[in-house]
């Protein structure tokens, strides 16, 4: 399996990371929950992961408060 290229967001809380993915189904953005690669550590274990083509869109969510508390990563996975 060839690896690829993805924008990795983390979460202070599995609360934020339900938000996070509530927000993106509301506004059509690309990825999906899954737990955090060990590479990387968060507190509530889970985090999103979408194309790294699209790290602009997140700004809007970043501007939107929706990822407060996350760390932004970009990752071979």
């Amino acid at each position: 399996m060839t690896k690829r290229l993805w924008l990795v967001i983390t979460f202070p809380s599995t609360t934020a990371a339900m938000a996070m993915e509530s927000y993106c189904q509301k506004h059509d953005l690309p990825g999906r929950l899954i737990p955090v690669p060990t590479s990387i550590t968060a507190e509530c274990g889970m985090c999103w992961r979408a194309p790294i083509e699209s790290r602009d869109l997140f700004d809007v969510a970043v501007a939107d408060d929706v990822v407060s508390g996350g760390c932004f990563y970009e990752l071979w996975l």
